[in-house]
């Protein structure tokens, strides 16, 4: 009788610590419509910025050990907009994304480091152009909290630059003069927790 019960007390310690392991991760999905994907390049003397306006993608958080957490996300390439049209017009062509061949680029993080309290260096396999490479991320946390109708929310934000040459976006000969390889991304994300 005592080694039944031992048994269940041990199933029931088992169970209870994986709960608590499964409640310790939270998967929170971004939100397009509170979020943005920046970028800027030199122009001549100058930096020309633009963004990109469709994209989607998840965080899977472990909040008692947050070097455990991943990210993906997928940017649609066609959706860059640096406000003229003719210019974004030029950007989704075969001389720079070449959309029509390679639509989206996607990152998937490999790792997480703590560099503070609440910054990180995430690394991750970063696509474009049938391109991929390893890339470095600079990651703040914001925070999480309620948001509305009490939805849970997390906030994050990141830097990164990467060489455009080394993703296979190379600029036209009349353009080479004008434009830098090097192109800083900047990112701003509310994601919202996934209900189970």
């Amino acid at each position: 009788m005592n080694r039944h019960r031992s048994r269940l007390a041990f199933a029931a310690l088992a169970a209870g610590l994986v709960s608590s392991a499964s409640a310790a991760v939270e998967t929170y999905t971004i939100d397009p419509v509170h979020s943005a994907v920046g970028f800027s390049i030199r122009h001549f003397v100058s930096k020309v910025p633009g963004k990109f306006t469709k994209f989607g993608g998840t965080i899977t958080v472990d909040r008692e050990n947050l070097q455990n957490s991943s990210a993906e996300a997928t940017i649609d390439v066609t959706s860059v907009n640096t406000d003229n049209q003719k210019r974004d017009a030029h950007l989704r062509s075969a001389d720079f994304f070449e959309v029509e061949k390679f639509p989206t680029m996607t990152f998937k993080s490999t790792s997480w480091k703590k560099t503070g309290a609440e910054t990180f260096q995430v690394t991750g396999d970063l696509t474009l152009k049938g391109v991929t490479k390893p890339v470095v991320l600079k990651v703040a946390l914001l925070g999480f909290g309620p948001g509305m109708r009490g939805a849970m929310l997390s906030g994050w934000e990141a830097t990164t630059t990467i060489n455009k040459a080394e993703f296979n976006v190379k600029d036209p000969p009349m353009l080479d003069a004008a434009l830098g390889d090097d192109v800083t991304i900047t990112i701003n994300i509310e994601a919202g927790m996934k209900k189970t």
